[in-house]
């Protein structure tokens, strides 16, 4: 019986319960698309991530439960959790991606970085579902040139835990997912994510929106170096340091379940899992 090995990760955070979670199948070659596709539908988690080898570098790709996308955070980050820890020599890799390539760093303290290409965020009109949805209104609303989100920014900390939004209003954004952040008590800047059209109705830890809300945050603070929070139930932590044309996005891992997956034939639906 064929099997792949499976790893969940939980990604910004070193609490095993908190976090993002994150399926992570390192593969040998690839499978057919659609193959992916239901692996990630029956893991029906935020994210799945699967890697082959070519050569020293990886090539990645992300499913969420009904599609693939073209960068995810922190499944980027669960990848490279899995490979350090299987290759203990190993302290920088290359992963070849839609969005081009990405390096990630583990560094002292258990902290992996990721390289990832900045995004400006830019003042641009709110739509009124977007207004709607959020129930209270933000003093600003952002978007990025490459990044199909809406960043609403609020006054405090207190705006952003209270948020309740109307998901099936947001849904009607898509293909845009909606961000809402403001100043933090403790950190320098919160946030929260909502991207119920991918089958997201919220994330727990976003490490790809991070490239828009850091260098927003830095030209708002001065600061290049910046401390952030998500405040979804489980909860996330980032460290974010602006440079030129990239954002350094850092975080802890850790393993929650590695099994094994067996399958004969995806397209009748049979996938199981077997805990090791």
């Amino acid at each position: 019986m064929k099997s792949l090995k499976m790893y969940r990760i939980n990604a910004f955070t070193g609490d095993g319960f908190g976090g993002n979670p994150a399926a992570v199948l390192p593969l040998e070659a690839w499978l057919e698309n659609a193959q992916m596709q239901t692996i990630a539908a029956k893991i029906n988690l935020s994210e799945t991530a699967f890697f082959v080898p070519e050569g020293d570098d990886f090539r990645l790709r992300w499913f969420t439960p009904v599609q693939e996308v073209p960068l995810c955070g922190h499944a980027t980050l669960a990848a490279a959790f899995v490979i350090f820890e299987n290759d203990s020599l190993k302290n920088s890799i290359r992963f070849r991606t839609q969005c081009g390539d990405l390096t990630v760093t583990q560094s002292g303290g258990n902290l992996i970085t990721l390289n990832f290409p900045r995004e400006n965020p830019i003042e641009c009109a709110a739509p009124i579902e977007l207004l709607n949805g959020l129930g209270k209104i933000p003093y600003k609303v952002l978007a990025t040139k490459n990044d199909p989100n809406y960043y609403a920014v609020y006054d405090n900390e207190i705006d952003i835990r209270e948020m309740s939004p109307n998901l099936s209003l947001l849904e009607r954004l898509h293909p845009f997912g909606v961000v809402v952040t403001a100043p933090g008590r403790e950190v320098d800047f919160v946030s929260r994510y909502f991207a119920p059209s991918y089958g997201i109705p919220e994330d727990p830890a976003t490490g790809s929106i991070h490239r828009a809300l850091a260098p927003f945050w830095m030209n708002a603070s001065g600061k290049l170096k910046l401390h952030a929070r998500q405040l979804s139930k489980r909860g996330g932590e980032m460290f974010c340091e602006c440079l030129d044309e990239r954002v350094l996005i850092s975080g802890r891992a850790s393993k929650f379940l590695q099994a094994a997956l067996y399958y004969e034939t995806l397209f009748r639906n049979y996938v199981k899992t077997e805990v090791n």
